[in-house]
């Protein structure tokens, strides 16, 4: 590979983990099906949420560009068909808010990752989180665990109007790293996201595996073979010794 000059982070699934995130998400999504009035069991519907996230995914996944917030509400929307439910805008609503908040407060960052950072920023790498996620994440996240410190810069798909795979989000952080392709070294958890698109405008590719999770939204199509496969986010120091 040629000089690694810099490294950009997708953030979910790399950055932080997701490790909490199933089981904050399933008790809310009850709660919203009991307001309801559904005597729905707790097996069926967690069920049914993994097939509408399955549908949905995959519909999603034909296009270039979208809000998180239209997939999570069409998701919704489905799942309310799935359990033979009339979708109800202000229980949604409810729902919605509830587990965004929980969402927030699920993701931590991965226990080496303000080490691996600051290691990285200390060589003079440029580093970057290039994410599939809306402004109303992102930022508070950068905020709340203050990794501004160590980016150049951080950008969403909304402010790209493109998502991962899509080439064009790829081109946009580059074009305000101002740095070559091949000079980049792309870190993610999803060999569909993150891997093939990254892979595809020519960067190198790392893909971080955590034990036990599985990347979401995912379709098994489109899926590449990284150059590299990582369990911690320090194993990446030595990748650009």
């Amino acid at each position: 590979m040629s000089t690694i000059k810099g490294v950009f982070f997708d953030l979910g699934g790399t950055l932080f983990s997701y490790r909490n995130v199933a089981r904050t998400n399933i008790p809310i999504l009850i709660d919203s099906v009991r307001r309801m009035n559904l005597d729905t069991s707790d097996t069926d519907i967690k069920r049914a949420y993994g097939q509408a996230t399955k549908e949905i995914s995959h519909a999603y996944g034909d296009k270039s560009y979208y809000l998180h917030h239209d997939l999570f509400h069409d998701l919704y929307v489905r799942f309310c068909e799935i359990i033979g439910a009339s979708y109800d805008a202000n229980i949604h609503r409810q729902y919605h808010e509830v587990q965004q908040r929980a969402l927030f407060g699920s993701l931590e960052l991965k226990s080496d990752c303000i080490e691996t950072l600051a290691t990285l920023k200390e060589r003079g790498l440029y580093l970057s989180i290039v994410s599939n996620i809306d402004d109303a994440m992102l930022e508070p996240l950068v905020e709340r665990e203050s990794l501004h410190h160590y980016l150049d810069h951080w950008t969403s798909s909304e402010t790209a109007r493109s998502c991962k795979p899509d080439a064009g989000f790829f081109n946009f952080a580059l074009k305000k790293s101002s740095l070559d392709a091949e000079n980049i070294l792309f870190v993610g958890d999803s060999p569909e996201h993150d891997i093939a698109g990254a892979k595809q405008v020519g960067m190198g590719t790392v893909l971080i595996v955590e034990e036990g999770i599985k990347p979401p939204l995912q379709t098994g199509r489109g899926a590449i073979s990284p150059d590299y496969t990582v369990n911690t986010l320090k194993e990446i120091c030595a990748l650009v010794e």
